[in-house]
């Protein structure tokens, strides 16, 4: 049986969020609800996005109420809502104080597979179930009130059980729906797992496919 670990705090407190984006894939998003139900999926695609370096990001402007998640401390979480409908995933990576995160895109189910379509209204097995940042929420039981909650002890928890993806197994693209941000949209910080079919399919134009760029927040 593979040694799993809870990710510590040092994982997600380098610098550049690109490389914990990549790093990322593979690891295990493990979610408990209140009633002690457990969910867990694979990581499949991620987005990094640098702050204020960042036109695409939340926080290219400043600080704000809206942004204040991603200011804070790496291994915590960035929650808010796209469009007032869905809820968006990001992990907050770099020192505290610096604005930078990575979106969580796609996850291939691995455990309450049942209880993930059940929610989704989906039969197990639909690549619907959790291939997109919306959906992926909603069906791991994500909350939009677990905004800035400790990613070690909380109860959403990013373990490593020993997966590893080589470069031949990643693909590295521009990100999505962000072509507003002028050179920003160019940077190739979307990062997916080959031919895995729960990586996200977002259409132009729709909120899944819009990354973080002009999303609006919900107050957690």
């Amino acid at each position: 049986m593979k040694e799993v670990r809870v990710l510590t705090h040092s994982f997600y407190s380098r610098k550049d969020p690109v490389v914990v984006a990549r790093d990322l894939l593979g690891k295990i998003l493990r979610v408990k609800s209140s009633k002690g139900m457990e969910c867990a999926a694979r990581i499949v695609e991620t987005e990094a996005y640098g702050g204020a370096r960042d036109r695409a990001s939340h926080a290219w402007k400043g600080r704000t109420s809206r942004n204040e998640s991603m200011f804070g401390s790496p291994g915590t979480a960035y929650l808010y809502l796209c469009y007032g409908i869905h809820r968006m995933f990001n992990v907050v990576t770099a020192p505290e104080g610096v604005a930078a995160a990575v979106l969580i895109r796609g996850v291939e189910p691995l455990e309450g597979v049942e209880t993930m379509a059940h929610r989704r209204k989906l039969r197990v097995g639909d690549v619907r179930v959790t291939a997109g940042p919306g959906a992926l929420t909603q069906a791991l039981g994500i909350r939009l009130e677990w905004d800035g909650c400790d990613l070690v002890r909380g109860p959403i928890r990013i373990e490593d059980d020993g997966v590893r993806f080589s470069n031949a197994q990643i693909l590295r693209r521009r990100r999505v729906g962000v072509n507003y941000a002028g050179t920003a949209a160019r940077v190739p910080w979307r990062f997916s797992v080959r031919d895995n079919p729960w990586v996200s399919r977002a259409q132009a134009g729709t909120c899944e496919s819009r990354g973080r760029g002009t999303q609006t927040r919900g107050v957690a």
